[in-house]
Order: C-alpha cells, then structure tokens, then sequence
C-alpha cells in the first residue's frame, strides 16, 4: 500500500513551482491573444489598402511586418503557455531559446544603431522624408506620422519647414491646395478655450513665416 502511494506521488511530482508555473502560463496567455490580435490589425489594414502606394515606396508594408511579428509572437506564446500548463519540457526550452534569440537580436540591434549612429540617423531621415510626402496616400501612414510627432512633441524630421516636401502643403504660390503653407494637425499645440488647436514652432528652431493655423 505503502508502495503504490510513493508511486503515485512520483507520478505527480514537479520540479517547478506551482506559483512560477500559472504566472507564466497567464503571462503567455495575453501575450498569445495579443499576438492574434496583431494579426488581425494587420490582416484588415491589408485586406483595406486600395493602393499600394505604401509598399512601392517603402518596400515593406507595415501591414505585412504587423502580420509576420504576430505570426512569430503567436508561435512563441504558444510553447510558453501549453509548455507551463503540461509541463512540457521540449517547449518550454523552445519558448526560453525564442526569448534569448529575441533579447539577442534587439541587444545587436541595440548595439550597431550605438556605433552606426549617423548611418541610423540617416536610415531614419530618408523614412521620415518618404512619409511626409506620402502623408496624405495613406491613412496608416498619415495616422502613424501624426502618433510619432504627437508623442515626441516634433513637427518634420529638421523643422516644420520639412512639411512643404508635400503636395498639398507645399508654399509656393501656384499650389491651389486649401493646406498651402500648412503643417497637418498634430505639428498644433492646442490652446485652452479653443477648438483645434494653433501651430506653435519650437522656439530653438529658427523658423520662416507660415500663415496662421486654425483647425476647425
């Protein structure tokens, strides 16, 4: 009798904590439902695209790289999480061998843009530049430009003055467009008691003369 109980202990016997065990399989469960949701995003913004304006310009489309970064991130949630709850120790190697790899590549990643800096700041520029004159023939574009000088407080890559690479924001004189000499809405600071918002340049930028900006 004695026997079979040890037997049956052996049998259900783990090395891992149970703690460590549920955290990382709950962990690896959002991460492996955020991954299907990036697919998804990146699935509709292709299937939604009418032109492919984007991909012809940047050679890769950032609904494609949405689409094969949830693909990757499904398949490495996967083993993490059905590794964790069978305790199966072939995926769970693999799910620590994905991380390491991963950790690697952003830390060589990390370390070339350090000592490739001007390299990088000029990768970075020429992108930056094909947005802004592709800012109005896409929408994905046009909402990722508008996030980015949103959150880091910028207006262009080097000024706003940047802005007049675009067709319809163009200065010159015979541009019929209704934004000539305009930045779009994000480049504004909004003003309290108003609707929209009005362009502010940075004040250590030595700017031309734009018109005034009021965003309905």
């Amino acid at each position: 009798m004695d026997r079979k109980l040890n037997l049956n202990r052996a049998e259900t016997f783990s090395f891992i904590n149970p703690w460590i065990r549920y955290f990382l399989f709950f962990f690896s469960f959002l991460f492996w439902v955020f991954s299907l949701l990036i697919v998804a995003i990146g699935v509709y913004a292709k299937v939604q695209k009418a032109t492919d304006t984007v991909r012809d310009t940047f050679l890769i489309d950032p609904a494609v790289i949405l689409i094969v970064v949830g693909v990757v991130m499904f398949f490495v949630t996967f083993c993490g999480c059905i590794g964790a709850l069978r305790e199966n120790i072939h995926l769970l190697k693999t799910f620590s061998f994905s991380l390491t790899l991963v950790f690697l590549t952003q830390l060589a990643i990390a370390v070339l843009g350090f000592f490739y800096s001007d390299q990088t700041r000029d990768a970075l520029g020429k992108f930056v530049n094909k947005a802004i004159v592709h800012y109005r023939d896409d929408l994905d574009l046009q909402n990722l430009m508008d996030y980015i000088q949103r959150e880091f407080k910028c207006c262009g890559w080097n000024n706003h003055t940047d802005w007049s690479w675009n067709l319809y924001f163009n200065c010159t004189q015979g541009n019929p467009s209704s934004e000539r000499c305009a930045v779009p809405y994000s480049c504004c600071t909004p003003v309290p008691g108003e609707v929209g918002g009005r362009f502010q340049p940075p004040q250590n930028i030595h700017t031309v003369h734009l018109e005034s900006i009021h965003t309905p």
